[in-house]
């Protein structure tokens, strides 16, 4: 059976509400979209694994509703619930090395998700900046935005495919690569604060920055070179609770969640 692009029915490419699923006039805000996870996003906090497959599996429900919505969606995801390469148990490791161990953490929870997507009807590719022929498919930008073209979600595995670069930095450059409209980074918090709202309960929540007052204030969204590329390209990030459902189909839809940073 040739794949194609699961079906979103009479309501494809339009938002809905109320418990009847009333069509709304406005279509989906966006086309194009980069869905930028970390690794933690794919495992229970409450187990401490590294992959659950019940998160898994919702995340790819979530994923699944605005796919309806005719949105052309790639992803990046972290690996950093398996391997982080800044992380503590790599400091006696030479730099490189581990920024590799990383990336290779990042192919496993792409598989991961890849495999719930197709089981939840969603057709997907992994393309991998590290060439592993057996598993992925190579990055080439052509044939990314071709798969997207198609409305087959495009998971990108191996972060750039270099060390000393972050998965925002490689979720920046592919956005840029392939004319993404905006970049939605799902987190565990409902924005960006001006402190750790988990340590400073009076914390401030930000609804816009622009990319320089990240930049300025060192707020850690994401790193230096991920907010400078999309300062450069023009592409607004919006920062999101992922983990409440519904979420990320707001956004889509236009709703005001989370912050926004964009130009000034």
């Amino acid at each position: 059976m040739a794949d194609s692009p699961s079906s979103g029915g009479e309501n494809k490419g339009v938002c809905t509400a109320g418990s009847w699923g009333r069509k709304l006039k406005e279509k989906a805000k966006y086309k194009r979209i980069m869905l930028k996870l970390s690794g933690e996003s794919l495992a229970d906090p409450k187990n401490s694994e590294n992959l659950s497959s019940s998160v898994i599996n919702e995340l790819a429900k979530e994923i699944k509703e605005i796919h309806k919505l005719n949105v052309e969606i790639a992803i990046v995801l972290g690996g950093g619930n398996i391997f982080r390469g800044l992380s503590p148990k790599a400091s006696h490791m030479d730099r490189a090395t581990a920024d590799y161990m990383g990336m290779l953490a990042t192919v496993i929870n792409s598989l991961a998700l890849q495999d719930a997507l197709e089981s939840n009807g969603v057709f997907t590719r992994v393309l991998s900046a590290i060439e592993m022929h057996s598993i992925a498919e190579p990055y080439i930008r052509r044939r990314a935005v071709r798969h997207l073209e198609k409305k087959r979600v495009v998971i990108f595995a191996g972060g750039t495919g270099n060390p000393y670069f972050s998965t925002d930095t490689a979720a920046s450059l592919r956005a840029r690569e392939l004319h993404a409209e905006v970049i939605l980074k799902g987190t565990k918090v409902d924005g960006v604060y001006d402190s750790d709202p988990e340590k400073k309960p009076n914390a401030k929540r930000f609804t816009s920055l622009s990319y320089i007052e990240v930049l300025k204030q060192k707020l850690k969204v994401m790193d230096a070179t991920a907010i400078s590329m999309c300062m450069e390209g023009e592409i607004p990030i919006i920062v999101f609770d992922m983990f409440k459902k519904g979420n990320l189909k707001k956004i889509i839809c236009g709703g005001n969640i989370g912050t926004r940073i964009h130009t000034a």
